[in-house]
């Protein structure tokens, strides 16, 4: 037998003695185990070198506060926002349906939304408390990118879906499909510039449309950098085709910064973010006004 991971084994003993048949066996297993254990490490380093080529051939600019960026991410996020809505509504929603984004092949992307924790205090008993709110999945496919050096642009197509599991006063008991264009361009290098990145989407539910309404939805973040520090003003304009809201639009815009990215180690590195949103222009439909911020850890 050629030396390896297993020593020399007398093959008649192997053959015949118990305790060499058990020794041969537990030298197989162990070999086997350490063979699949370097098979995984060297999966998840190859996966995640594949991870750092599909980014370098897009733009490195900071996701905003609210604008689902069109580049491709890989990272864990948490948000909060408190909002003051009309007729003296308050909510806390402790994660806002962000949480898990992977990159798992070149050019696309899968968001695991995490269910929001929702806080709600009104004047009527039937629509105050907690519970959670529905999950969601996002499918992100880049069309078309270049770096800094190469252009400083992206192009991509969302498909994104609401899932009704949340607790009842909070789920919409319906899946909401969301088909989105979004598109970018920077000006500037990795250190200091400007950029653009714009989404234009519409949700359609699969049932209860009287009641839960289509809109479109276009946000549009301008962000400027100078090393970590990202401010940016957002505009998200929203139009109710159907429902409740029918005919109605509201403007929404962020004022915010995120800060980062800050090294935690090798791969992993964290952000952090605050914005004011504020209706302007327009009518208050489900905002008067409120406050977002963001924890990311990238990797």
């Amino acid at each position: 037998m050629k030396k390896g991971l297993f020593s020399k084994v007398d093959s008649k003993a192997a053959n015949t003695s118990p305790k060499g048949i058990a020794s041969a066996s537990l030298a197989l297993v162990a070999g086997l185990c350490i063979g699949q254990a370097h098979a995984e490490e060297s999966f998840f380093d190859n996966w995640l070198e594949n991870v750092s080529k599909t980014q370098e051939n897009q733009p490195h600019w900071m996701t905003p506060l609210v604008t689902v960026t069109p580049r491709l991410e890989q990272e864990y996020r948490f948000d909060y926002n408190h909002l003051d809505k009309p007729h003296g509504v308050m909510v806390d929603n402790y994660g806002a349906g962000k949480g898990l984004e992977i990159i798992p092949s070149e050019n696309t992307e899968i968001i695991f939304g995490v269910p929001a924790y929702i806080d709600q205090s009104t004047s009527k008993a039937a629509t105050t408390g907690t519970g959670w709110g529905d999950a969601s999945l996002l499918f992100k496919y880049r069309l078309a990118a270049a770096n800094e050096e190469n252009g400083n642009y992206i192009v991509s197509a969302f498909l994104g879906a609401s899932l009704p599991t949340g607790s009842d006063k909070y789920t919409n008991h319906h899946t909401i499909i969301t088909p989105t264009i979004a598109a970018g361009k920077g000006w500037g290098d990795r250190n200091s510039g400007v950029d653009v990145q714009s989404t234009l989407g519409i949700a359609l539910p699969t049932g209860n449309v009287a009641e839960l309404g289509r809109l479109v939805v276009w946000n549009t973040a301008l962000q400027g950098h100078v090393g970590k520090f990202w401010p940016e003003v957002e505009a998200s304009y929203t139009h109710w085709y159907d429902g409740p809201h029918a005919g109605k639009n509201q403007l929404v815009v962020t004022y915010g910064a995120t800060v980062g990215r800050f090294e935690i180690e090798k791969r992993m590195k964290a952000i952090v973010g605050i914005g004011y949103q504020t209706v302007q222009g327009t009518e208050d439909v489900t905002l008067n006004h409120g406050v977002v911020a963001t924890v990311r850890v990238t990797f």
